[in-house]
Parts: structure tokens; sequence; C-alpha cells
């Protein structure tokens, strides 16, 4: 079992006695990890040439704390106890080892410290088994004197790691492979203790700014809780719903630690909601987007930085490998070594069919929230060019719909169900060529409507609204016809290229009444559906109804349960007056929650309440993701704290 310790772009996985491996298994990978690299690979504590019995693990909180002792049995009680405390700053990591002794004579201890950072990309350390050619590159060792220094060098690219310790090491030796053993030999007075405070900074490639390395663990601590305290400040928590309260509190939390950098169209500084960790601790445009929105009544920051990051991030040109037109907004942006060098994607990769109409839905709802109507004057020209790609190269004025292809390189699927078998008919078969998916669709819907009403009272365009409007009023029309399905009274989950109906049957439905795609009748009867029992598990809407030939409780989008997807559901019920259907899937949603210390995981298995006391876990979820710790707030904002 790995402990994750989040801090912006910056994440360490450690195990139960605070040691990094650097072993693949078990579908978790340990390190200390920056900016996509991996900048400690080995971090394994010995005492007197063992390695220590754990009498406390590593429990979860901030910090990653562990009680340790000697290999002994009753008859020879430990002679010392060594207890651990880790934690991670901006681009660096922390941990104060004490160790003391239990004896009334003194006692002489060698400690070491077996260390390394072998700089892997994390697309090297992915499940998929990839191998990736690195031709040239070259690991250093520089031995300090209170310390060592790792450096990686390929071309260009330069990165490095420091390790410093205080005291310094009596020896720093040679292992026979890459890493490098920091020994020190301590001497306990009768029950005397000794201290270790050791420090590491890494120095990802391009990454210029000054890292400040906390003082020690319990410094990180104080400056988590003051950015989450100050994170929830004037949030008005339910009283009457304390575990919706609970899970608000949580949410916020983990939103105040997954804020990563980024920079504005002027160069500004800014801070953004990160995907999740551990793999997407970046900028991922849907995910920053939907979060944004879900915080908007609470947190509006978190748009006024997100809106501007994207629009820095726009599409300018036409790039194939990159699946980038001009005014797309971003999918995905990477900082790793294999994407500076082309070797996978996602530097800047715009895979995503989705994002770029829920920029101008986040724009417009921003502005009419918070009044604020100089972001969305000075974002008119992205907004437009936003437009200007739906109407021509997503396909809406040509196809009448926001349209997507499969990327060879990249991504099968672009809608938020972005899995290769994600996008199926109800018996599992996929479609080829073209797909016109039903969400994005009515995201289109919104973002017409909600930049019309921008042009109207904002950047004073009557005539461009009144386009935009009747763009929004045909694809309404148009989405209704060709997307229903008569005979189950439901939306099909997309079209084929050729303008057939995939008829799996989905929870993207509700995301049609989120955005208001739906006539009311029409809405009013998808909504009732997703609460029966076969869409329905207990804890949430399922991502595809059950009994489909499809359906998979296990698959990441073919039957699992996502909180962010049931937010979605959550508020699109309240808009079309489905109170009752709206609190019953925040109850699911809450009690999830409340059964795993009140956090919502990216996803959950799509077993049902009936048959399973307790959610069961998705096997590869992110444990702390954005778009579901701000799911919560989205709850309260359908359904209050009733």
């Amino acid at each position: 079992m790995t402990q994750l310790l989040v801090r912006g772009a910056t994440f360490a996985a450690v195990g139960d006695r605070g040691d990094i491996s650097g072993v693949r298994g078990g579908g978790r990978v340990e390190g200390l990890f920056v900016r996509d690299a991996r900048h400690l690979s080995r971090w394994q504590l010995t005492v007197d040439g063992a390695v220590p019995e754990v009498l406390k693990p590593v429990g979860e909180g901030d910090t990653a704390r562990c009680v340790l002792v000697p290999r002994g049995g009753r008859q020879e009680p430990p002679a010392y106890t060594l207890w651990r405390e880790q934690a991670v700053g901006d681009s660096s990591f922390v941990e104060s080892v004490r160790i003391t002794g239990n004896r009334p004579t003194a006692t002489t201890v060698r400690l070491a410290l077996t260390v390394d950072a072998d700089f892997t990309d994390q697309f090297e350390l992915r499940s998929d088994h990839r191998t990736y050619v690195k031709a040239g590159a070259v690991r250093s060792r520089q031995v300090m004197d209170d310390g060592i220094e790792f450096g990686y060098r390929r071309g260009e690219w330069r990165s490095c790691t420091t390790i410093t310790a205080d005291p310094a090491p009596d020896a720093v030796e040679e292992t026979g492979t890459g890493a490098r053993r920091l020994v020190w030999m301590l001497e306990l007075a009768p029950h005397g203790a000794a201290e270790l405070l050791l420090r590491v900074v890494a120095r990802p490639h391009g990454d210029r700014h000054t890292v400040r390395v906390p003082r020690d663990p319990a410094a990180v601590s104080g400056e988590l809780r003051a950015a989450e305290e100050e994170f929830m400040e004037g949030v008005a928590f339910p009283t009457a719903w304390p575990e919706l309260a609970a899970a608000c509190v949580r949410g916020l939390s983990d939103l105040a630690a997954l804020q990563v950098p980024a920079r504005g169209p002027d160069g500004e500084g800014l801070r953004v909601p990160a995907g999740g960790a551990p793999w997407f601790l970046t900028l991922l445009g849907r995910d920053a987007l939907l979060t944004s929105l879900f915080a908007l009544p609470y947190r509006p920051r978190l748009a006024a930085a997100t809106l501007p990051a994207l629009a820095a991030t726009q599409a300018t040109a036409d790039s194939a490998s990159a699946v980038a037109q001009p005014g797309k907004i971003v999918h995905e942006v990477r900082h790793g070594e294999l994407a500076h060098f082309g070797q996978v994607p996602y530097g800047r990769y715009y895979g995503s069919v989705d994002a770029t109409p829920l920029f101008l839905v986040l724009l417009g709802a921003y502005t009419e929230r918070t009044g604020d109507t100089v972001l969305a004057r000075r974002l008119e020209r992205h907004a437009r060019a936003a437009v200007g790609w739906m109407l021509d190269h997503g396909g809406l004025t040509a196809r009448g719909y926001l349209v997507y292809r499969a990327d060879e390189g990249g991504l099968a699927n672009q809608n938020w169900k972005d899995s290769p078998g994600a996008i199926c008919r109800a018996d599992g078969t996929r479609p080829s060529g073209a797909v016109m998916a039903a969400g994005a669709q009515g995201y289109a819907y919104d973002a017409l409507r909600r930049t019309a009403w921008l042009a109207r009272t904002v950047w004073d365009d009557g005539t461009y609204a009144a386009l935009l409007e009747q763009a929004a009023a045909d694809l309404r029309d148009r989405f209704q016809r060709d997307f229903w399905l008569p005979e189950q009274a439901f939306p099909a989950l997309a079209l084929d290229g050729d303008g057939h109906r995939i008829d799996a049957l989905a929870s993207d439905a509700g995301h049609l009444l989120w955005s208001g795609l739906l006539d009311k009748e029409y809405g009013e009867a998808v909504g009732r559906r997703l609460l029966e029992p076969d869409f329905f598990s207990g804890w949430g809407v399922r991502t595809l109804a059950a009994g489909q030939a499809a359906y998979h409780p296990l698959s990441y989008h073919r039957g699992s349960v996502w909180p962010h997807d049931n937010a979605l559901i959550t508020l699109g019920l309240a808009r079309y007056g489905l109170h009752d259907e709206a609190r019953a899937v925040a109850r699911g949603l809450v009690d999830a929650a409340a059964s795993a210390g009140h956090r919502l995981p990216e996803v959950l298995a799509g077993y049902g309440r009936d048959t399973h006391s307790e959610p069961v876990p998705y096997p590869h979820a992110c444990v702390r993701e954005s778009r579901s710790a701000a799911a919560p707030l989205a709850l309260l904002t359908a359904v209050g704290g009733a």
C-alpha cells in the first residue's frame, strides 16, 4: 500500500515504512515526481544493516508518519525506536528521522539511506508497457559535503535532484548500481535520542523558479493547513446534512493541494486545478473547466485562473500530430522529457471535442455569476475563436454536430469517456470513422447560448448574438430528431459517421439535462429513467445501464460510477425540476464519500448497493481528483443542505 503526498505539481508515493523502493507492481509506482518526471526512485532506510520492522505504518494525511523498530522477538525488546515523518513542498521533499534509545546504556547505531534518482518519465511507468528510445542520455552523481546530487542530460534536456542532510553523512558509499548509500554512525546516550533532517530539491528541465525548501515536515503541515483554511473561508456548509458538509470540506482541502502553476495570455503566473494524482498533476482542459464550474458559486477564482490559462494555450494553427485547429482549447499540457522530444503527443495536445464549448460555458457562467465583465472583454478574441472552431473545424456547420475521429497517436475517443471502448453500441461493438457524441452537443448548445448572451450584453454585438442564438435553436431541433431512440424513450450515446444512432443507454443523457438541450417532456423522461435500477447503483448513476451486453461493472467507462458525471446529472435533474431524483443521486454519492473518509475518488465500480453494502473501488482510480473533489460543491448547489 502506498501513501500519496501532494502539493501542486509535486507528489510523492511512499510505502508503509516511508521507503521508495523503485519497484513497479500492484498498479502503483513509488517515487518523488515533479513535472512528469521521477526525481527520487529509491529512498530506503536500514539500521545496522537490516530493514526495520513496521510498528506503525504510514497513515493517511498531508504528512507521512510511521514508527519502526529493529527486528527482534519477545525475548529481546528493541534497543531503539525510529520515528519517520515526511512531506512534500513545491519541487521538494523533506523528512525527519528521530531515533530514540530504549536502554539504560549508550548505544551506537549505523543508519543508512540508499538513494537514487532515475528521472524516468511518467509515461514510461504507465501500464501500457511501451518502451521509448532515449539516445545519448547520461546520468551523473556528484558527492557533496552534506549529501549528493544526481543529474540527467539528453541533448538540450537537463534536470537534477539534490539531497542534503543535517547532520551531514559520515560517508557516501557506492552500491554497485546507480544508487548511493548515505551512512551515519549515531551515538545514543542512555535513553537518548538523535535526529536527522533530510531535504530533497528537484529541478526539472526548464523550471528556473527558486525552490523554497520547507524547514521540516511540520512546517509543510502548517502551510497546508493555512492554505486549506483560506480555501474554505466564507463557504457556508450545510448544517442539516453534516455528511455533505464533510464531503465539501474534504473536497476543498483536496482542491487546495491540487493547484498547479500555469501562465496567462500576458505571461502572468496563475494557479489552476490539476487533473488529479498520481498521473494527472497537470493542466487538463476539460477537468479544469468542470472543476471550476462546480466550484463557481463558492470559489470563482478557480474560473478566473482557468479561463486565461486555457486562452493562453488555445490553438492558433493546424497540427495533425497535436489534433489542433485554430480556436481549439487544449486537452492536456505536459512538461516531461518524452513530450519535449515529441515521443508522446501530449506536450500540448488538443484531442478533446468538448473542452472548447466548455470554455465558452465557463466564461459565460463566470460573467453571469460574478458580474465581472473585465475577463469576458479581455478574452473576447479567444471566445470568438472558440466559436469559430465549433462552427468550422468542429463540424457544427458542415455536419450539424461537433465531430471527432480517433487519433492514432493519441486518444481513440475525444469526449469525456475517452477510453478506447467507451463509445459503443448496446451489444458492445464500436463504431468506426467519425463520431458525434451526445454530451458534446449539449455543451455546444449551452456554449452558443451563453456566448450569445455575452455578445449582446458585454460585447455590444447584437448581430453576432442573433447568429449564435439561431445556431443554438437549430442544434436543439436537430438533436431531438436525430438522437432520440423512440423505442427506448432515451437519447443515443452518439451518432456514427453515417448518422446512425449508437444505441447504448449511457449516463451522458444526464449531461443533456445540465445543458438544457432537451425539451421539458423529454428531459423529465430521461431524468426519471436514470434513477431506474439498471442505471442507479445506489451509489450513483452508472456510465452504462446494466443488462446491456456492453456493460461491465469494472470497466472504466462502460458500467462504472463517476462522481463528476453524477454531479452534472444532479445539476441537470434539479434544472428540470426533478428534485427528489436529484436528492437520491446526491445521497448515494455522499454515502459513498462517507465510507472513504468523506473523499470521492475519480471513479467507483458499478456494483449495486443492494448486493454490496460498501462501494467497491475501481482498481486504477486517481485517489485525489479535482472534478471529484469539487463534485460535493455541485451537489450542494443542486440540492442545498436537504
